[in-house]
């Protein structure tokens, strides 16, 4: 078990969002479809993933802005969506 605490991660993001803000104001990612792994397989790493799926970010960003206007629409699956857009990001910031 991997112990994070919230404060921490607060941290570590605010940090990294610091890293982000120093430069431009848009982001451009160059890359829209993504490989996603099911939930219920994602962690099983002796078993080589069965059900792959192809995700888009601007679906899973398309998510992360509604949450934005109707914060009523929040809803945990939102950590997933915005884990997809930040390993895009990450991916294309990374040297």
């Amino acid at each position: 078990m991997v112990e994070i605490p919230v404060d921490k991660l607060k941290g570590v993001f605010d940090l990294l969002m610091e890293r982000i803000e120093a430069g431009e104001q848009v982001l451009e990612i160059d890359k829209e479809a993504f490989w996603s792994v099911p939930r219920d397989q994602a962690y099983e790493v002796y078993s080589e993933p069965r059900d792959l799926t192809i995700g888009m970010l601007s679906e899973s960003w398309g998510h992360l802005e509604d949450m934005l206007s109707e914060p009523d629409r929040v809803v945990g699956h939102g950590f997933v969506w915005l884990s997809e857009v930040l390993r895009a990001i990450g991916d294309e910031t990374a040297p």
